[in-house]
C-alpha cells in the first residue's frame, strides 16, 4: 500500500513555543515529563523494568574511586550521590541535568544534580541557538511554598547559561551578571534525543501497555477485594400470617438489606452465609447458592501480552524468561543475563562518562586523573 494512505501516528511529542515564558515546551501542556513518569509509577511491571534499568546504567560506580568519593557541593553529595540520581533520570525520562558552579578562577567548584522534569528548552534565538536552560520546581503549578501556590510565571522560574567551560567565557558571564556573588553558574543539560531536542524515555512506546498494566491490576484488585463472594443465601420461611405492622418492618428490613449489599463484598468476607427470613406458606429453608465470577482468566493472555512489551521495550526479555521459568534459575543463567544487559546500557554509561569527564576537566583542585569509567554491574556465580 502506498505510505500515502496509511493512517498518519500523532507525534509522541508536541513541540510549540510559549511565548510568556520564553521556552520550547514539552508536549502537550508542557508536562510530557510528568505524565509519562505518572503512568510508569503507576504500573508495577513498568517501575520494576525502570529500576532495574537504572541500576544497569549505574553499575558498580565509578571504577576510579578518588573520583567516586569526592564531595561536589555545599550538602555533602558526593559523586557516586549524583551519579545515582543522573541515572535515574536517565532511566526516567531519557536525559539528566547537572548544576556547575564557578570560583574566581573560572574553575569549577561546586556540583549539583537538577531534575531533568524540572528543565526546559529555551525558545530558539533568530540563528537557531538555544542558549539557556530554563527551571522551575514544578511545571503543574501545584507545589506550594510558605503557605502559597508555586505559580508557573516569569517570577517563578530561572534561566541559567548552558554549560561551557571556557574561562573567557565564564569571565564574561559573571561580569554581566553584576560578580560572583550574583552568578547562577551554568547547566549541563544532555538528552538521548541529541542537542537541543526532548528525549522520549526508554518506555514511551508503551505507555499504552503501562497503562493498561495499572487497569489489569486494579480489576485483579477489585477481583479479589471488592467481588461478591459469600458461597449461599438461606432464606427461612414462615407459614404466620404478618400484621399490617409487621409487613411494614419486614419492607424496612428489606429495604435496608438491599443497601448493605456491600458489606457482602471482599475477601473477608468469602465463604459466609447470608440469612433471610420472609413470609410464606411454606416453612422449609431454601439455600441459594452464589455464583461468583472470577475474571482472572478472562485478562490472562491481555495480562502476558503487556508484560512481555514492557520487558521488550526495556529489552529485558532474558529476565522475563527467567522469571516464567523459561531459563531456569542457575547462577550461570543470571551471569549471562548480567553480562547481556551490562552491553546493552554501555551507550547511556558513556554519555554520563563524558559529561562527568567534562566537568572534573575543570575542577578546582589538581586531579590525578579526570578518567570516569562506570564499572558494569556484574554478577559473580559461587563455585
Amino acid at each position: 500500500m502506498n505510505i500515502a494512505k496509511l493512517k498518519k501516528a500523532p507525534k509522541r511529542i508536541d513541540v510549540s513555543y510559549l511565548t510568556t515564558l520564553g521556552i520550547k515546551a514539552y508536549g502537550h501542556n508542557n508536562l510530557y515529563p510528568q505524565q509519562a513518569k505518572a503512568i510508569l509509577d503507576a504500573s508495577s511491571t513498568g517501575s520494576q523494568c525502570a529500576d532495574r534499568y537504572a541500576r544497569f546504567i549505574e553499575g558498580e560506580g565509578l571504577v576510579n574511586k578518588v573520583l567516586y568519593d569526592i564531595v561536589l557541593n555545599r550538602y555533602g553529595e558526593t559523586t557516586d550521590d549524583i551519579l545515582s540520581a543522573v541515572c535515574q533520570d536517565l532511566a526516567n525520562y531519557g536525559g539528566f541535568a547537572l548544576h556547575v558552579n564557578y570560583d574566581l578562577n573560572c574553575k569549577v567548584c561546586e556540583v549539583q544534580h537538577v531534575p531533568f522534569e524540572s528543565c526546559r528548552l529555551q525558545e530558539d534565538d533568530d540563528a537557531g541557538y538555544i542558549a539557556h536552560i530554563i527551571t522551575h520546581p514544578d511545571w503543574t503549578g501545584t507545589t506550594s511554598r510558605g503557605g502559597k501556590i508555586l505559580k508557573v510565571n516569569k517570577d517563578t522560574i530561572t534561566t541559567f547559561d548552558r554549560f561551557n567551560p571556557d574561562p573567557a567565557i565564564v569571565r564574561a558571564q559573571i561580569a554581566a551578571s553584576g560578580g560572583i556573588d550574583h552568578y547562577k553558574g551554568q547547566v549541563l543539560w544532555v538528552s538521548t534525543a541529541g542537542r537541543d531536542r526532548y528525549p522520549l524515555p526508554k518506555y514511551d512506546r508503551v505507555l499504552t501497555e503501562l497503562s493498561t498494566d495499572e487497569g489489569l491490576s486494579n480489576v485483579k484488585f477489585r477481583n479479589a477485594r471488592c467481588n461478591f463472594l459469600p458461597s449461599a443465601m438461606v432464606i427461612t420461611k414462615t407459614s404466620q400470617a404478618l400484621t399490617e405492622e409487621d409487613e411494614a418492618k419486614q419492607a424496612v428490613i428489606a429495604e435496608g438489606f438491599a443497601e448493605s449489599l456491600a458489606q457482602f463484598q471482599g475477601d473477608e468476607t468469602a465463604n459466609v452465609l447470608i440469612s433471610m427470613t420472609i413470609a410464606n406458606d411454606e416453612e422449609k429453608p431454601e439455600i441459594v447458592p452464589f455464583p461468583t465470577k472470577n475474571f482472572d482468566k478472562d485478562f490472562e493472555v491481555t495480562d502476558n501480552s503487556v508484560v512481555e512489551r514492557i520487558y521488550s521495550a526495556f529489552e529485558q526479555e532474558p529476565f522475563l524468561c527467567i522469571r516464567n521459568g523459561k531459563l531456569g534459575f542457575s547462577g550461570t543463567t543470571i551471569h549471562d543475563c548480567y553480562t547481556y544487559y551490562a552491553s546493552l546500557v554501555s551507550k547511556e554509561q558513556r554519555m554520563i562518562e563524558r559529561a562527568l569527564g567534562k566537568i572534573f576537566g575543570h575542577w578546582h583542585e589538581p586531579l590525578a586523573t579526570t578518567e570516569c569509567e562506570i564499572q558494569p554491574l556484574t554478577y559473580n556465580v559461587e563455585l
